[in-house]
């Protein structure tokens, strides 16, 4: 089920609400469970079983972890040690089992015959369930922190469940520590304040997805269904922004609407975004775009191997493995290996040269990141590599053929999404969100936002262009 869906707006939002502001507040967590159930259940009727079961094992686990037999006290500690161990290692088996069968058995088979040359490996060809990425790092998450004794005060099996399975975060992110949702996990008030700043959030985060994200994305299939090495590089590089538009503010968006949702049932959500596109170096980028994948991968995978803490050559091997498995976790596509490398090439460049330059300079590292971007982006998208290859060519005037989508098409483009690329542009920047947090409780942001949340409506029943990018991922 979809945000923004009339079937999420009109019939599950309000019904579930309605349940949950009248429910006692004890039974609220049971309530949020449930009905997280139904709305994965709507779009992935059979996956519902597997996000149970995956829910079923991680607690089980969990508790084996936090069991303490009758022992002698000197024998105690080194038994509690070998179990966490032991039940670490095997949350990580499993759910990272379930994601790899699931996610990437396909590629992984693929590959292994395509080397070959032989079918030695079978293609099982599984549906890929909605959020199974997001979901399994969260399990996993807390898994490691019961391990390491962040989490000492073990919930019972409804609170779990509901902090995983969490339908405004649950298909799409952020990322959730159990630690930063535990106290409202056990206690929670709903208040009139945050019933209110939550739904202008979510209209907010609607209004970026459904009225740009939607909107500049048909400029980006438009350019593609001409043909990749076809394109002027003006057109190429104009198609690469609005991907990179579109693929913000259907993120962003997204994220809005969960935080939104967060506040309404009395939770907080962590950001996920600070205006990414203002950066002035790759590296600040990263810290700005999807926060909570970039923090789960520091604290989870590139600190326990090391960080930056044993030497130079250890640092790029650790930055290497960081940055392949976030390409792959995006996607079982080389594609998505190789988005992942450029990134690292990029990174270790401006930590070893010119990145705090960058950083200092007030109009050269907009530039740079503002080019360097869209490129990296243009790779993210295009999964054939003949048409990727043709693309990035385009990008730089390169054509096998003629070009066939040239100046007079750029200016045909430009004149109709011209408004558009230019509220685009503005969004990217900070000022309308400052604009917003300082007259967020006046009359005519109300009014703004209620205008916004009806054409939104609109274009989502008329429009045909309502995807969400991260939904594959």
């Amino acid at each position: 089920m979809l945000f923004s869906s009339v079937e999420f707006l009109f019939r599950f939002l309000p019904v579930f609400m309605l349940c949950y502001l009248m429910i006692p507040a004890k039974y609220r967590n049971l309530v949020l469970l449930a009905g997280s159930l139904v709305f994965y259940g709507v779009g992935e009727p059979y996956f519902v079983l597997l996000l149970i079961f995956s829910v079923a094992v991680n607690y089980g686990i969990s508790k084996y972890m936090f069991w303490e037999p009758s022992t002698p006290q000197q024998n105690r500690r080194q038994k509690r040690k070998r179990r966490r161990r032991v039940a670490l290692v095997s949350a990580l088996f499993f759910d990272l089992g379930i994601l790899f069968l699931f996610k990437y058995w396909d590629f992984a088979a693929g590959t292994v015959n395509q080397l070959t040359g032989q079918h030695l490996v079978p293609v099982l060809e599984l549906v890929l369930p909605l959020g199974i990425s997001f979901y399994t790092f969260q399990m996993i998450s807390y898994q490691v922190d019961c391990y390491r004794g962040t989490i000492q005060d073990l919930p019972g099996f409804v609170p779990f469940a509901a902090y995983v399975s969490m339908f405004p975060q649950l298909i799409a992110g952020p990322i959730v520590r159990y630690d930063e949702v535990a106290d409202r996990m056990r206690n929670r008030r709903i208040r009139l304040r945050y019933l209110e700043n939550g739904l202008k959030l979510f209209t907010l985060g609607l209004g970026l997805k459904v009225l740009l994200a939607n909107q500049i994305g048909t400029l980006w299939n438009t350019i593609m269904s001409a043909g990749a090495g076809n394109l002027h590089a003006a057109v190429a590089w104009l198609g690469a922004c609005a991907y990179s538009f579109q693929i913000y503010f259907d993120f962003w968006g997204y994220s809005l609407m969960a935080m939104g949702l967060g506040r309404m049932l009395g939770f907080r959500i962590p950001e996920n975004f600070d205006h990414p596109y203002i950066s002035r170096s790759v590296s600040e980028f990263w810290r700005r775009w999807h926060i909570t994948l970039g923090r789960w991968f520091r604290e989870y995978v590139y600190i326990p191997m090391g960080g930056s803490h044993k030497g130079k050559r250890r640092t790029m091997c650790n930055l290497f493995v960081v940055w392949a498995l976030t390409g792959l976790w995006h996607g079982a596509d080389w594609n998505f290996v190789l988005w992942g490398l450029c990134f690292f090439v990029l990174l270790t460049i401006e930590k070893n040269t010119y990145g705090k330059k960058l950083e200092k300079s007030k109009v050269l590292g907009h530039l740079y990141t503002l080019i360097i971007i869209p490129i990296t982006w243009v790779i993210f998208a295009i999964t054939d590599w003949q048409q990727l290859t043709a693309y990035l060519a385009n990008l730089f005037g390169i054509h096998e053929n003629s070009v066939l989508v040239g100046i007079p098409q750029f200016l045909r483009y430009l004149e109709q999404y011209g408004i558009l690329l230019a509220a685009c542009v503005l969004f990217i920047t900070p000022f309308p969100i400052r604009w917003y947090n300082k007259w967020k409780d006046r009359w005519f942001v109300v009014l703004l936002l209620g205008v916004v949340f009806w054409f939104s409506v609109y274009e989502i029943m008329v429009g045909n262009n309502n995807p969400f990018l991260y939904f594959r991922f």
